[in-house]
């Protein structure tokens, strides 16, 4: 098998033995990402920066390491990861898929970076993503669209588009991505792969440059549920410098994947399989709870009413912390200046006005509103109100079931230019996701079919809180017994050919 096709667990393992060295990995990813990725010769575009000569450094002192007996405990020393690029870097250059960061080079690493030092893992570059994460399409960075390696005419779905594709065209065994509303899910159903929003607080957002800090999560991009499980290992835990983490005990993900899922109660909430929903994608999703209902599990419809009110709730609330969070960017401090500007309100006007998107440049403006003199009641407040419902009518579904079953998203991936047009159209997009959010659940995105064009189908399975190892463990149980995850991206396929 070729080097960019193994799983991330499989080019460890192979690395760990002596049968593939470290810096040939990093070679064999970075071949691959010249060969499909180059946006200016009709590449997929999933990257910003790579980091060659870095990386190849880096793989080298991994081996030495390996080569010493060190990392031992590690199953992915030497392992070839990317990184979102809202995710700080230290001396990497970060920019959120904006202008209005220019060529920020963070002084830290964010936590997860540390931890995957630390583990032996290799960063290989940097990826592309909707700007400020504010996108479900992978078209608001300004270094361009990220295309789906499945069919470069349709979209990857976002916001953490260039690690679902980079993922899908074996540009990298797995990366890292954040999720605010399904950023990591529901790109990971659009090209194929399997990505994971671990509970809110699992993983320390220190380092992440916000969003909304209140629904953002930094979570793993695979090409399998064993590879999420691993990466999480590495990942997770209490952070001194994130206040919101969690400082709770927990078995390995990795070793708790027995597969064995007999007995567990898996609901299906009406509501999600109804009107707007693409007759393939419901086929296909409901064919996972068949198909784990046949190794023992058991399976519920039921009612989640409040599901409808999701999404507005969720804009509501995103937008009015993005509208604080991005207060920061300002011409003064770092990053873009404007030039030309009269006083210091000018320097602000013009700087926000050039190095901003439209899409943020909305949404910046939607928080602001909400938050205003006379419309904070109105709005924000009961938008808190209906998370805090929202929240209350999954707890109660957990009382009953193990996990919920969910589309990831209503269709498959969207043509460029469908969605973007039309930003009510888009936000609608996110219907399955949001929710996870608002109640700080972990969800997981797996391949499970392919539509009548031959796009990839995710379905998405939520557990309660702290309940990652019991959707991780669902999730390998369905891959075990299917073989979605493992098709290679049909664009790329017949190109080989």
């Amino acid at each position: 098998m070729n080097i960019t096709e193994m799983t991330a667990l499989e080019l460890g393992a192979k690395i760990k033995s002596g049968e593939i060295k470290a810096p040939d990995a990093a070679r064999a990813v970075l071949d691959e990402i010249k060969k499909k990725d180059p946006y200016y010769s009709g590449g997929i575009n999933a990257y910003i920066i790579t980091l060659e000569n870095e990386a190849i450094k880096r793989a080298e002192e991994v081996q030495a390491m390996i080569d010493a007996g060190e990392l031992e405990d590690s199953p992915l020393a030497g392992v070839p990861i990317a990184i979102k690029d809202n995710i700080c870097t230290k001396g990497m250059k970060t920019t959120c898929a904006s202008k209005i960061l220019g060529d920020f080079k963070p002084p830290y690493n964010a936590t997860v970076i540390e931890k995957l030092n630390a583990a032996g893992a290799v960063i290989i570059g940097k990826l592309n993503m909707d700007e400020f994460a504010m996108g479900s399409t992978g078209e608001t960075s300004f270094y361009g669209e990220t295309k789906n390696p499945w069919n470069h005419e349709r979209v990857t779905g976002g916001s953490s588009s260039g690690a679902a594709a980079a993922v899908a065209a074996c540009e990298a065994p797995c990366a890292l991505g954040s999720d605010t509303g399904g950023s990591i899910r529901q790109p990971a159903s659009f090209c194929g792969v399997t990505g994971m929003k671990p509970t809110y607080g699992a993983v320390s957002r220190y380092g992440l440059i916000a969003y909304a800090s209140s629904l953002d999560q930094i979570g793993p991009v695979a090409k399998d549920a064993a590879d999420c499980a691993a990466i999480l290992d590495i990942i997770c835990g209490k952070d001194e410098m994130d206040g919101t983490s969690l400082d709770v005990e927990h078995k390995s993900y990795l070793d708790s994947l027995s597969g064995d899922v007999s007995g567990l109660k898996i609901g299906i909430p009406r509501q999600c399989f109804g009107d707007g929903l693409n007759a393939d994608v419901k086929a296909a999703v409901l064919g996972v709870a068949e198909t784990l209902k046949s190794k023992g599990a058991e399976t519920e419809e039921f009612d989640m009413p409040l599901i409808d009110y999701a999404v507005p709730t969720y804009y509501i609330i995103a937008a009015a912390e993005a509208s604080s969070n991005l207060s920061r960017f300002d011409g003064v401090k770092y990053g873009f200046r404007a030039d030309g500007f009269e006083d210091l309100t000018d320097l602000y006007m013009k700087t926000r006005s050039e190095g901003f998107g439209e899409e943020v440049k909305r949404r910046i403006m939607l928080g602001t509103f909400a938050l205003s003199t006379g419309y904070y009641d109105a709005y924000y407040k009961k938008a808190l109100q209906v998370k805090a419902l929202i929240k209350k009518v999954f707890d109660e579904a957990y009382e009953k079931y193990d996990i919920i079953l969910f589309p990831a998203a209503p269709t498959t991936a969207p043509k460029m230019g469908e969605s973007l047009s039309d930003p009510l159209k888009m936000y609608l997009s996110d219907i399955y996701t949001v929710s996870v959010n608002l109640a700080g659940l972990p969800g997981i995105s797996v391949p499970c079919g392919f539509d009548k064009d031959g796009m990839p189908i995710g379905a998405q399975l939520v557990g309660a809180p702290l309940g990652d190892s019991v959707i991780l463990n669902a999730a390998f149980a369905y891959q075990q017994l299917t073989d979605h995850h493992k098709k290679p991206a049909e664009k790329f396929g017949k190109e080989a050919e």
